[in-house]
């Protein structure tokens, strides 16, 4: 499940627009913003596309973002 609010804030901070964002993952505005919300799941290709445009670089990072896991 992914942490919609910490998504959120790394899109808000790339400065990137949610259309170009999805362009880049070859899906709709509409598409990506139901994966956001975790009204459908994130394919792997699109998680890696993702952490490259947002800068998503530490395993840590992407399991708080897209696996939700709470850890220390």
């Amino acid at each position: 499940m992914t942490n919609t609010k910490l998504l959120r804030e790394k899109i808000e901070a790339s400065g990137l627009k949610l259309s170009y964002i999805a362009s880049q993952l070859w899906i709709s505005r509409a598409a990506l913003t139901m994966k956001i919300e975790n009204k459908s799941d994130f394919r792997q290709k699109e998680i890696v596309k993702l952490c490259e445009l947002l800068g998503i670089t530490t395993p840590k990072e992407k399991a708080l973002i897209f696996l939700d896991e709470k850890l220390n």
